[in-house]
């Protein structure tokens, strides 16, 4: 406002004109509200809420150049008439993520609330685009699908496919109109498909009413589509030669409008990027051609003329002669006469010929743009469905629910000067789009308003609904008459027009023609006034096609054209087949149909808005036309919208909507109601109103931005928090146990100082000490030494006086002695001389003399002791007992065989750590020392609790000395008063006397251990003798008088056998005494005695290591001897008898004590043995020497006068059973060396499966055996027929068909009893064993020995039986609780002293068996024994034996597979047989049985049977038994079970609880069924109920369970088709990995399966199964508990533990998205939990790292990185090599993820065609991908390995420019790391020349230059390692600007300029295209100039700059995987630098 000079007021206006205000006009102005003045973002906002005010808004950021404007959520586009800069990739991060509102408008901010409100919601969006032609709707379409590409993020091929669907569309259906330069002239809705995690999965495109008449007639300064002018732009000379195309000019159908130009449309660069979308869109070269025929054939038909002709008298045409009718009818593929007649005639079919009917020239004109049309309309429908086949993709789930976003881009309202049929449909569109846009903002949300009560003022709208009911809705509406006159034949538009005029003339919506001859008619629209002109109306909806042009048609041999008409050929086809006049579809129908279908789809989704504005109608940027402005604001309702958007409330939550989104934000617990509107007080306070309605809360769209923008801002606080305290609680837990550690190390430290301290301390009190002493001494020694000197000085001063006076007197004595001597010398000299040489003789003889008595020898020194030990051989001594004399029996020697198996040899390095010195430093008492002694001790070396230990202790010592002759032997008198005198001193009696407990052990006898018939049970041994508290009688033998050497040896040895604690005080003082022992004679005597303690008793684990250090300084051989029979006492254990008298013989000669053994025919065997030889080791001896292979049976056994016992071929110690007859020899008052006992190998018990056939050594031994014990009477028979039939065929075996009587007389002897040949006579005998032998008929003689011992072996089987001694502890009464138990082949007998037998049981009646319990049919025994536990394993043995081949089983329970034949049907209790044919696998719970009563045979699962321990059918009793009841029948199924080891001790947790809740409940009346235990039959529906509705779920449930089942997992269920474990985990695993509800069914299903399930292989296998799942994906919360439960009540198996650790690592991370690799699988198949994985390196090298489940891409780039001490891992990258591609993994995904889905492409491309299984080898590599912060010489690891490797090759092929002195100063440095600066390899750089220089520059130089010039480089350059020179060669490469880029050779078609080959390069600058030749730069692109990139199967795609016009570039490669993944890389690299950049910024507010 401005006032004049005058004071007139005036307006100045937007555009700067004056404007006078009058008084008329003064009353209607008013001042502007401020928010007008310089405009708002959301129209809502506006003051001036009025026309004048939205249309000033518009204005006002019109020329701010702001096109978008909100109202509400709608969005306002004014069309700009120009490319703006804001449609850039930053401004798509700008606007992702954002919700409406937080930043200016924008149509990305409208793509980004669909898309976040499609996840949010999880329901379908679409964006309505409307306005008029030339408004922008195209481009915005576009830029919406731009933005959702872009935010999809993927960078995939299918996002590109759609995004270049848009240019064919627009070349095929847009054209240029007066309005619009790229007008769309059809409708496309755009469904784009998402995946659940929003990336683009595919789109379908629908096209609506396409206005085919363009194609024949344009209005004047309009074009026809773009397709016609690309193709004659663009298209080679050489192919528009072929197709005969021109110029634009040329052609009628283009030159109608008058305009073959378009400024600003450059047609060939637009034809090259068509070429490049029909390749992207899979369209391939023969369509394209195709495509260019038919538009060119349509070009070419227009271009037909017709000329007038008259044929009999009718009007008609003829065609002009031209090439374009040729050309047409050539590129059509039609007979050229045919296409002229069909063009110029039309025939009819009347009811009884056909008539042809000659066409005028305008109807030819008609019928030929017809045809023309028909033929467009279909293209464009076939294209359109064609790129709908590349991009949409058809799900595989049919019920799947897919997330979309719809764009519908639809013509515009138009109203043009001449409006024809496709206005009025174009126009019937844009209403109903009104209509829904009425219905959504206006009707749709008052009536919501009124439902819930909210207080609302009702705003007026204009509703169009009359309008829709005129045009479509009401009976007889317009487009119904319109296709009601088209169906008749005689309708004429004139017709149509009169039947509307009558029907719809009294309205005000349908405007009449003025009058009767006009052919106009008005309709009323929302937009204003559209006049139509009906002329043409019937003949466009009939849309109909001459029969004649469909019929040549079919004679076309162009196959695109027929496929375009093939749905009118079929209707022709089946016209004229069964002349049905069926009515054809009109366009108007077809319209309206698509379009209800349209609507139907808007109504399932959330509705958004965009209201395009067009600014003029000249399409001029930056002018603003305000009439036409407010025309388009008026009709689209937009004031109507800005008020009720303004009062009203857009965003609608119900309350549990509301609360499930914002619950975050809620601070109190109340109602639902209160809870919402507390939430809104607290986030919305001072933000404008919001209401709560009955059930919603309503919101305007203002308050949800602000509400997600609080609740983003809480979820932030609340993960801070979440963060902040787990961090708290890692920090905590980690400096607790560091400060833990602390405290331990300055525990330890503060004991160190504190002790180093002390230390220092006492040496400074000991030098103290020592100084004070010293002085003390000194002083003292000073006085000593005065006192000393004067004493010395008297006494020599006396010494000398008295010595002066001796020698005085002596020298006197000597003169006069040599005098007298000098005389008698005369004399006597020679006699004297004499006496003295015999004097020195005798000397000399009585010094060698005492030298002889002291050198005997050891062995000398043994028979001193003992008494002279003959050499003797062990049980050849004395008389034999009865029974067993051996007449001069054959011996076989065995010379020095090894008496067990080679153990492998202690260490004995470390023995110089254990000297005894120190031993008794440590542990001995008092001051005892480690030194010889000769005293009493007073207390024991070692501490002993026991009292009686003391005593012994000390008694030892006592008996040790005098056996080492260090203490004398006490005489027989002093023994009366060393009694006395130890009564009267209170000594106590067991001091001296000999000890009770081994006189107890001398009084033993034999007799009490004979078992039945003379064969003995095992001899007690001493542990089982108790000492005795009696007081001992006078009469008892006391020590106190002379004792042997062997009763000495025996009492030591008695006691350390007796009382375990003195074993090692025995050894200490044996060692102590020979410790510094000079005493020649004691020292061998205490030796001697060590070595014999040695091989009885060892020592304890405190003291063997000293022992065996001792024995290492023995004399002589003592110290291996001694070594040697401590080890093999230490192996065998102790023995239970003192030493025997050959001991002793075997301690003289130091080696192995020769003993023989006599065979059962007749031979000896001479063995050696030593003091640790157990039976079983003379048993496997005495096998290998007379090769015997069924050793099982064979015993060793022990006779002695009258006496036989077994000593089995077990841990019996043989020595001991000798020594025990020798004491019994000595009792009788024998001789112990001369001892008559013998030892016997011969067969104790047979196996029930015993096969003589075997073994023929053992039948022989066994046959002689029985021979003997016919003789003597073991083996007797009531019935002498037994006896004589026997001997009758010992006769056979002997001598064959020979009896002559000397024969037969000789086998009664040897078979009949002496006893039996008295009480009838031999003769007798003779003759019935004649007789017998007789009737023996021809066999071969093993046969009949095989005979003997199987009937031996039935007849008396109690005599091939094994007895032990029990006592029943518990069990079903038995007459004695002591007894013996016999075992044999024939089972288990309870037997009394006596041979009475108490209880017999077979094999089939015992169940189960341990150490101490039988289990049986007939009661439980608990039995108590000391050989209980050999009685167990042997009861076990045989069970297991009987069972493994038996043929025999009973039914546990009934089984009815009357259905399938494979199996078998049984009831419970039947007999089932066994048939082993190897048809089923055992291992998996499948045998092949048959009925014993039927004879059915078929597959018998094994837990329904109960497999019987028995070679022979069972007796009825034993069946009965075992059917008694089914309790009975269970306990015994447990009693096997725990035999086997199969039940837990503890129950095991089951699903039985879980499932009460979740599982699916039965049907009514079922039968009740544990569906949570192990089942062998597949199951019809899941297990838990919640899959049960889902019939897709269910039916894959039921898949992956009968899997389960399969081999080579659990094997429950039978089947002949084999799967790998691969193939049956990804049926098992896969469905779940996808749906998140399969995930606890598969749970569930594999420990069902684990539950009492019986069979193991099926255990280990489900084992296998629940490891694998356990690291795929955690269950659900109610299932976890009990997951967790079931693992851990099985942490005895295996995998237990692995399982619950895979577990809790599954729940903290997420799910795996693909079932198990490979190596996974192969990993735990060999039980193996940990999985390795090799890497290669580019340096050829390669290493193994392990790899888990759940070890993500990044977390292996570290781990190598690590391992690797590389600097950094930034840059590095996995990448996988297949056959064909080399791949980059993602950082994020999981390893082996990553690897099954490579593998997975790989199959596909290369599936066998027969569907076979396909093995994809792949290599795993670690390399360098970014190539940013590379500086070589920085990290030197990774310098040597990745980057001079990766880079030698590329500039080996020639990528890099570089100079000649560069070339060759590399070539120098490659030639020293080639040859290792050899230079003798330089004569061989000629042929080195291609692995020194680039390929592209070896032929610059001759070889001998480039030689000449490498070696004087080498020679310049100083000395470097290999190292050195592969980091010099880095250095150069990285002044290149393409060091570390990759290379790329490609095809490109996009750019005219460049070569057909060029090379791109990609590195850290961006994207350079290079000349390949050449080398020079062709373009450079950064990164943030490449708006979109994607790759193809063959293709890549990018482009370049504005996401609207930016440039495109595609290239044909293979590699374009390659290319995509390192621009995303670099990308996302330098996003992420950014990011941090301003976060560093923000966070220090730079």
């Amino acid at each position: 406002v401005k006032v004049t000079d005058t004071g007139q007021l005036q307006l100045i206006d937007d555009e700067g004109k004056e404007h006078k205000i009058t008084k008329k006009k003064e009353g209607s102005i008013r001042p502007m509200h401020p928010s007008s003045v310089k405009g708002v973002d959301d129209m809502i906002r506006l003051g001036d809420l009025n026309e004048a005010g939205l249309l000033r808004n518009l204005l006002v950021r019109h020329k701010e150049g702001i096109i978008y404007t909100y109202t509400g959520s709608i969005l306002v586009a004014v069309n700009p008439y120009q490319l703006l800069p804001i449609y850039t990739t930053e401004h798509v991060h700008m606007y992702t993520d954002r919700r409406l509102g937080e930043l200016p408008p924008h149509v990305f901010a409208i793509a980004d609330s669909c898309f976040f409100n499609m996840r949010r919601n999880q329901k379908n969006q679409c964006c309505v685009i409307s306005g008029e032609s030339g408004a922008g709707k195209t481009e915005s379409t576009k830029l919406m699908l731009q933005f959702l590409a872009a935010v999809s993020g993927q960078h995939s091929w299918i996002e590109q496919q759609i995004l270049e669907a848009n240019p064919i569309l627009e070349a095929f259906g847009n054209a240029k109109t007066i309005r619009n330069d790229n007008s769309s002239r059809f409708g496309k809705y755009i469904d784009v498909n998402f995946t659940k995690g929003g990336a683009i999965e595919g789109a379908r495109i629908e096209q609506y009413l396409l206005e085919k008449s363009r194609v024949c007639r344009q209005a004047p300064e309009e074009r026809n589509y773009h397709i016609f002018y690309y193709m004659l732009m663009g298209m080679p000379a050489e192919q528009k030669k072929i197709l005969s195309l021109g110029t634009a000019a040329e052609f009628n159908y283009l030159t109608m409008g008058n305009c073959t130009s378009c400024e600003g449309r450059d047609d060939v660069k637009e034809y090259a990027h068509f070429r490049s979308a029909l390749k992207i869109l899979m369209f391939t070269e023969n369509d394209s051609w195709e495509i260019s025929k038919l538009l060119a054939a349509i070009l070419h038909l227009g271009n037909v003329a017709f000329e007038s002709t008259i044929v009999n008298n009718l009007e008609a045409c003829d065609i002009l002669t031209s090439s374009h009718f040729n050309m047409a009818s050539q590129l059509l593929e039609v007979d050229t006469e045919a296409l002229e007649r069909n063009l110029t005639q039309r025939c009819f079919m009347t009811t009884r010929e056909s008539v042809t009917k000659c066409l005028t020239s305008a109807q030819a004109v008609d019928g030929r743009d017809a045809f023309v049309k028909a033929i467009y309309g279909r293209l464009f429908i076939w294209i359109v469905d064609k790129i709908n086949l590349a991009i949409y993709k058809v799900p595989d789930d049919s019920s799947e629910v897919r997330q979309a976003i719809g764009l519908l881009d639809i013509f515009g309202f138009e109203n043009f000067s001449k409006n024809s049929f496709e206005q009025l449909c174009i126009n019937f569109a844009n209403e109903q789009l009104q209509q829904f846009f009425v219905k959504h903002v206006f009707k749709l949300e008052q009536e919501e308003y009124a439902r819930e009560n909210i207080v609302w003022k009702h705003i007026d709208y204009k509703d169009n609904q009359r309008t829709l009911d005129v045009l479509a809705n009401k009976p007889l509406n317009m487009l119904a008459l319109i296709d009601e006159e088209s169906n008749f034949p005689k309708g004429t538009d004139t017709t149509m027009l009169q039947k509307m005029d009558q029907v719809h003339g009294k309205g005000d919506i349908y405007i009449s023609p003025k009058n009767n001859y006009e052919t106009q008619f008005g309709i009323r629209h929302f937009a204003g006034v559209v006049y139509y002109d009906s002329k043409g109306f019937l003949e466009k909806n009939r849309d109909a096609l001459s029969p004649d042009l469909i019929q040549l048609v079919e004679t076309s041999t162009n196959k695109l054209l027929k496929q375009l008409f093939q749905n009118e050929l079929k209707r022709h086809s089946s016209i004229i087949r069964t002349d049905n006049k069926k009515r054809v579809p009109t366009l108007s129908g077809q319209f309206r149909q698509s379009l209800d279908s349209l609507m139907k789809t808007l109504t399932v989704c959330q509705p958004y808005f965009i209201r395009c504005i067009k600014p003029n109608d000249f399409k001029k940027p930056m002018l603003f036309d305000r009439e036409l402005c407010m025309r388009q604001l008026r009709y689209s309702g937009m004031m109507e919208t800005i008020r009720i958007r303004k009062a009203g409330y857009p965003v609608q939550y119900t309350f549990n909507e509301f609360l499930d989104r914002y619950r975050v934000l809620l601070k109190t617990s109340e109602s639902k109601e209160k809870c919402c509107e507390s939430i809104c007080e607290a986030v919305l306070a001072g933000e404008g109103d919001w209401k709560t309605g009955k059930t919603k809360i309503f919101l305007k769209d203002l308050h949800d931005t602000m509400l997600e923008l609080e609740r983003i801002q809480e979820l932030n606080n609340k993960t801070l928090l979440i963060q902040k305290v787990l961090r708290g609680y890692k920090y905590r837990y980690e400096f607790l146990r560091k400060k833990a550690g602390a405290l331990v190390i300055q525990k330890y430290w503060r004991g160190h100082k504190g002790r180093k301290l002390y230390k220092v301390v006492q040496h400074g009190f000991a030098r103290l000490q020592a100084q004070v002493r010293s002085r003390q001494l000194h002083y003292q020694y000073k006085k000593k030494r005065e006192a000393a000197l004067l004493l010395q000085a008297q006494a020599r001063g006396y010494l000398a006086r008295k010595d002066w006076k001796r020698r005085r007197d002596a020298v006197i004595l000597l003169q006069a002695h040599t005098r007298g001597m000098l005389a008698r010398k005369q004399h006597g000299g020679f006699r004297q001389r004499q006496k003295h040489l015999e004097e020195v003789l005798r000397q000399k003889k009585e010094m060698e003399a005492k030298a002889h008595s002291e050198a005997i020898t050891d062995q000398e020194m043994v028979d001193s002791i003992f008494g002279f030990l003959p050499t003797i051989i062990g049980g050849q001594e004395g008389q034999a007992p009865v029974g067993f004399e051996v007449g001069e029996p054959k011996e076989i020697d065995i010379d020095e065989l090894p008496m067990e198996e080679d153990f492998p040899k202690e260490d004995y390095d470390d023995l110089d750590e254990y000297p005894f010195s120190k031993f008794a430093s440590m542990y001995f008492q008092g001051a005892a020392t480690h030194t010889h002694i000769r005293q009493r001790l007073h207390q024991p070396l070692l501490y002993h609790e026991d009292e009686g230990d003391v005593l012994a202790s000390l008694t030892v010592w006592w008996i040790i000395l005098r056996f080492m002759g260090d203490l004398p032997e006490p005489k027989k008198q002093a023994q009366a008063q060393a009694q006395a005198q130890a009564q009267s001193r209170g000594t106590p009696m067991q001091e001296r006397l000999l000890p009770q407990d081994l006189i107890s052990r001398k009084d033993r006898r034999l007799s009490h251990m004979v078992g039945l018939d003379q064969v003995m049970a095992k001899p007690p041994t001493l542990q089982t003798v108790k000492e005795d508290s009696d007081v001992m009688t006078e009469e008892e033998p006391t020590l106190d008088r002379p004792l042997t050497s062997l009763e000495k040896l025996h009492f030591i040895v008695g006691y350390a056998i007796v009382r375990r604690d003195l074993r090692d005080e025995i050894y200490c003082q044996i060692c102590k005494q020979l410790q510094d022992n000079n005493n020649r004679s004691s020292y061998f005597r205490g030796w001697i005695l060590l070595s014999l303690c040695l091989g009885i008793f060892p020592p304890s684990e405190r003291f063997i290591r000293y022992l065996q250090s001792f024995i290492r300084f023995a004399p002589g051989g003592y110290a291996s001897y001694c070594a040697e029979r401590l080890r093999r006492t230490v192996m065998n254990g102790m023995r239970g008898e003192p030493p025997a008298w050959l001991e002793l013989q075997a301690t003289k000669t130091k080696k192995p004590m020769i003993v023989s053994v006599m065979l059962m025919d007749g031979r000896s065997i001479n063995l050696p043995v030593d003091s640790a030889s157990t039976s079983k080791e003379i048993c496997q001896l005495v096998s290998n020497k007379v090769k015997l292979k069924d050793t099982f049976g064979f015993s060793l056994y022990v006779a002695l006068y009258e006496k036989v016992w077994a000593l089995g071929s077990g841990r019996e110690h043989v020595m001991d059973a000798i020594s025990q007859c020798e004491q019994e020899v000595k009792r009788r008052g024998g001789q112990e060396q001369h001892a008559p006992w013998r030892l016997f190998f011969r067969k104790e018990i047979f196996t029930p499966w015993h096969d003589c056939k075997e073994d023929k050594i053992s039948t022989e031994l066994i046959y002689k055996q029985i021979i003997h014990g016919l003789k003597f009477g073991e083996y007797q028979s009531e019935k002498e027929d037994d006896l004589v039939q026997l001997a009758a065929k010992h006769l056979y075996i002997q001598h064959g068909s020979d009896s002559s009587p000397e024969n037969v007389k000789k086998a009664v002897q040897e078979c009949i009893t002496s006893s039996l040949l008295e009480a009838k006579s031999e003769a007798k005998w003779v003759q019935m064993v004649s007789t017998a032998h007789a009737e023996v008929s021809l066999q071969n003689a093993e046969s009949v020995k095989t005979q003997m011992v199987d009937y031996t072996k039935e007849k008396w089987p109690m005599f091939f039986s094994r007895f032990f001694e029990v006592v029943k502890l518990s069990g079903p009464p038995l007459p004695k609780s002591k007894f013996i138990v016999a075992i044999n082949w024939t089972g288990i007998t309870f037997l009394d002293e006596r041979e009475k037998r108490l209880l017999e049981l077979s094999f089939p009646e015992v169940t189960g068996v341990n150490t101490i319990s039988l289990l049986t049919l007939k009661g439980d025994f608990t039995l108590s024994g000391p050989m209980a536990e050999d009685m167990a394993e042997l009861v076990t043995m045989f069970l297991s034996g009987l069972t493994e081949r038996s043929q025999y089983a009973v039914a546990l329970k009934e089984v009815s597979r009357q259905d399938d034949p494979t199996f078998l049907s049984f009831k419970k209790g039947e007999l089932i047989i066994i048939i082993k044919d190897d048809e089923f696998s055992q291992q998996r719970g499948w045998i092949k049985g048959q009925t014993e009563s039927r004879r059915h045979t078929g597959a018998v699962p094994t837990e329904a049977i109960l497999v019987l321990p028995t070679l022979s059918k069972p007796s009825n009793e034993v069946m009965s038994l075992l059917n008694l009841s089914p309790n009975q029948r269970q306990s015994i199924i447990q009693a096997n079970q725990k035999e086997t080891g199969t039940v837990e001790r503890l129950a095991p947790a089951t699903l039985k609880e879980f499932s009460l809740e979740y599982f699916r409940y039965l049907e009514m009346n079922a039968a009740p069924e544990r569906l949570w235990v192990n089942s062998r039959e597949p199951i019809r529906q899941p297990l838990l109920k919640k899959l049960v509705g889902n019939s897709e779920l269910s039916h894959k449930a039921c898949l992956a369970f009968t899997d389960i089942l399969y081999k080579p997992y659990m094997g429950d269920y039978p089947t002949k088709q084999m799967q790998s474990p691969l193939e049956l985990t990804d049926q098992i695993f896969g469905p779940a990995t996808q749906h998140e509800p399969l995930r606890d069914e598969i749970y569930c299903q594999i420990m069902k399966q684990m539950t009492s399930n019986n069979n193991r292989f099926s255990i280990e296998q489900g084992w296998q199964l629940l490891w694998l799942c356990c690291g795929l994906f955690p269950p659900s919360q109610p299932l976890l508990k009990h997951t967790q439960r079931f693992l851990e009540s099985r942490r005895r198996e295996p995998l237990a533990s692995d399982c619950l650790q895979r577990l809790q690592s599954s729940l903290r991370m997420e799910p795996r998205k693909l079932p198990p690799h490979k190596v996974e699988v192969d990993a735990i198949q060999q039980n193996s939990t940990q999985i390795y994985h090799k890497i290669h390196f580019p340096n050829d090298t390669d290493e193994v790292f392990e790899v888990a489940t759940s070890t993500r891409i990044r977390d292996l780039i570290l781990n190598v990185t690590n391992k690797l001490n590389l600097a950094s891992a930034d840059g590095l990258s996995i990448f996988v090599k297949t056959d064909d591609k080399v791949l980059s993994l993602n950082d994020t995904d999981y390893f082996f993820d990553s690897l099954r889905k490579i593998t997975e492409w790989s199959k596909k491309d290369k599936r066998i065609r027969d569907g076979g299984p396909v093995n994809i080898p792949y290599i795993v590599f670690f390399m360098r991908k970014l190539w940013f912060n590379v500086i070589p010489g920085r990290d030197t690891e990774a310098d040597l390995i990745f980057h001079f490797p990766q880079e030698l090759p590329k500039y080996l092929r020639g990528y890099h420019v570089c100079t000649k002195e560069e070339m060759v100063n590399i070539a120098t440095l490659l030639f020293r790391i080639k040859t290792s600066n050899d230079k003798n390899q330089f004569v061989m750089i000629p042929k080195m020349l291609k692995d020194l220089v680039p390929a592209d520059q070896l032929k610059v130089m001759s070889e001998n230059e480039w030689k000449k010039a490498i070696v004087g480089s080498y020679n310049k350059q100083a000395g470097m390692t290999a190292e050195e020179a592969k980091i010099a060669f880095l250095k150069v490469v990285f002044r290149w600007p393409t060091f570390g880029c990759a290379f790329f050779e490609v095809k490109q078609t996009s750019e005219p300029n460049f070569p057909d080959i060029v090379r791109i390069t990609i590195g850290k600058q961006g994207l350079t295209i290079i000349h390949p030749r050449t080398k020079d730069v062709l373009a450079n692109h950064p990164f943030n100039r490449i708006a979109n990139w994607c790759s193809g199967s063959t293709y890549f795609h990018m482009t370049i700059g504005n996401l609207v016009k930016g440039s495109k570039f595609l290239c044909e490669t293979s590699l374009g995987y390659k290319m995509d993944d390192l621009i995303t890389s670099y990308v996302n690299m330098y996003l992420r630098e950014r990011r941090a950049v301003q976060n560093r910024r923000q966070r220090f507010n730079i």
